[in-house]
């Protein structure tokens, strides 16, 4: 039976609170009260569609013109094929995923914003990554991969338009990777690669076969190591113009660094040129291929606010001074071919008043959250026992569950009994590698468990003690949403009551998930009435954290992937939040 949606759970949930309702009015009365019937299932949770972005890309050099895009730029001498050129003029064109879920093409000609379908096998489900390469086949059309978060790579022949129908070819085991690139052509045959690296820094090369419908890559060879020192990787396609794929890399700390291409496989670049620093300003650095018509690969960077720059390739790996290109660009919550790790599975952050009504908040990937939406009917959720871990199916949203006289229940929908040892419930994401949302358990006494996820939201394996003798009862709060150290591996947060914050980083291993030493990230936490994590609320792909002190004000705290300062100075981004008695 094929798994269950949040709203189709909802209306599970909804419906069998009116058979409940109907069947307690009918009861004669008894001594022994019935336990209370758990809370429905909340509103459908939808981000709003904000307006479109602005893109003005720089004035193009004709292409029949060896003269360069701009002085002391070089042109390029074989100039590499554009990666995903939908509407056939040349150049690579933007892809991105909008806050609201959907997909978008601003094409480089200057034309208007247009929605792109990606057809999955689950309409409701939320891509971890969408990664363009290039023409596989040589057939001069563009191809499209398709990563879930559960590992599954697919291949779709785009056709110059919307990719349509089943895959072509899909294969499994892609979630033991924490970044997957489109290189451009590595080995010189003139067809896209990939590049994919494992949270441990090892780096695989896996070179296109010319199919696209039976094993279009060859089985990954290592060809490097060490590359978890950074957070950013970009295939910026050619950007020295003999034709072969190029590199980009960041640090958490700004440093820029260019990998000129080789075109031998077994030893894919040269030694690495510093070429930049300060780009930590940035949360996103992205491959846009050749905007200008000199042949070589440009890079566009995302602030925070959402304007847009454009770097122009100076053809020797360095690159021009930047320009503003564009306004608006926080609404992208993913761009094909950006470079930080593809992050999915809570972006949002679920807060209750004193008097039981629930409110929701999606992040604007600038740092700030939405105005609040109303999640639930006026009253009736004081005193329930909920948590809002991050998406235990794959859809990318959080779900709400609630314990119930032992039962856990999501959106209504009873899960499993057996619950009512917990006091608490955290759900970081993925702990055991397989890429399907699971939860953290901890009892009265301080044990800790973990429970590996179905995928679907509807049940768990076998639980797994991971925690005891520890001293997990000593934190006031445990929480957790995505990966807060840049590794892309989901980790754990706890606060004392004296106001320690403790880190305990993710391995990817259900048997151990944490490493063994705890780190601390910050002291006087205690200032703060309640605490959340809320998953990526500033764009880059890591996890952030929020807190509202006695007076209502709200503060986040930013990652930054720097061991030696893991969070950033806290930020106010809102003040009235003391109506609320919690937040998830």
């Amino acid at each position: 039976m094929p798994a269950r949606t949040k709203r189709a759970r909802r209306i599970a949930a909804c419906t069998a609170l009116v058979l409940s309702a109907g069947t307690l009015l009918a009861a004669p009365a008894s001594a022994d009260a019935p336990a209370p019937a758990p809370h429905g299932a909340t509103q459908p949770r939808i981000p709003a569609a904000d307006a479109q972005p602005t893109l003005t890309l720089p004035k193009r050099t004709a292409r029949k013109s060896p003269a360069a895009a701009a002085e002391g730029a070089k042109a390029a001498v074989v100039p590499a094929k554009p990666r995903f050129d939908v509407d056939g003029d040349g150049y690579s064109d933007t892809l991105y995923r909008g806050i609201d879920g959907k997909y978008y093409i601003i094409p480089t000609n200057g034309g208007d914003t247009y929605p792109f379908t990606l057809n999955t096998d689950d309409p409701n489900e939320r891509l971890k990554d969408v990664i363009t390469p290039g023409d596989l086949n040589g057939d001069g059309n563009p191809e499209l991969l398709m990563l879930s978060a559960t590992g599954k790579l697919s291949l779709h022949q785009a056709w110059n338009t919307n990719p349509s129908g089943s895959a072509d070819w899909s294969g499994t085991g892609w979630q033991k990777y924490n970044k997957v690139v489109a290189a451009g052509d590595l080995t010189g045959d003139g067809r896209g690669d990939l590049l994919a690296r494992t949270p441990s820094g090892d780096i695989y090369l896996y070179a296109a076969t010319g199919n696209v419908t039976s094993a279009p890559f060859k089985a990954g060879v290592k060809v490097g190591y060490g590359w978890n020192v950074y957070d950013q990787i970009v295939g910026a396609n050619d950007a020295d113009g003999d034709g072969i794929g190029d590199l980009y890399t960041r640090t958490p700390a700004g440093d820029l660094y260019y990998y000129a291409g080789t075109g031998i496989a077994a030893s894919p670049y040269k030694k690495r040129i510093k070429v930049g620093y300060g780009y930590g300003v940035y949360n996103q650095i992205i491959a846009t291929d050749d905007m200008t018509g000199d042949g070589l690969g440009d890079l566009m960077a995302r602030m925070p606010d959402g304007t847009l720059y454009a770097y122009e390739s100076a053809g020797d790996g360095t690159l021009l001074k930047r320009m503003q290109i564009g306004t608006g660009w926080h609404v992208a919550s993913l761009f094909a071919s950006e470079g930080g790790n593809p992050y999915v599975g809570k972006n949002e952050l679920m807060a209750r008043t004193k008097g039981g009504t629930l409110y929701w908040y999606y992040a604007k990937n600038n740092g700030t959250l939405s105005a609040r939406v109303q999640a639930s009917d006026s009253g009736g959720w004081a005193g329930a026992d909920i948590s809002f871990p991050s998406s235990l199916d794959n859809d990318g949203y959080a779900d709400l569950l609630e314990t119930n006289n032992g039962t856990l229940y999501n959106e209504g929908a009873p899960v499993s009994s057996g619950w009512g040892d917990y006091d608490t419930l955290v759900g970081p994401g993925d702990m055991s590698g397989d890429g399907k949302g699971d939860l953290l358990a901890r009892t009265k006494s301080g044990d800790l468990y973990l429970y590996r996820g179905n995928g679907s939201g509807t049940g768990f394996s076998a639980r797994i003690k991971v925690g005891y003798g520890y001293g997990y009862d000593t934190y006031n709060d445990i929480f957790g949403a995505g990966d807060l150290n840049g590794d892309g591996l989901n980790d754990m947060v706890a606060r004392t009551p004296s106001g320690t914050l403790y880190l305990y980083k993710g391995t990817g291993r259900a048997s151990a998930p944490f490493e063994s030493l705890r780190t601390v990230i910050g002291v006087g936490f205690s200032i703060y009435k309640t605490f959340a994590a809320p998953g990526d609320l500033n764009g880059d792909g890591k996890a952030d954290l929020v807190g509202v002190n006695g007076k209502g004000d709200v503060y986040l705290y930013t990652s930054t992937g720097l061991d030696s300062k893991p969070i950033a100075t806290r930020v106010k981004i809102g003040y009235g939040w003391d109506i609320y008695n919690n937040m998830y």
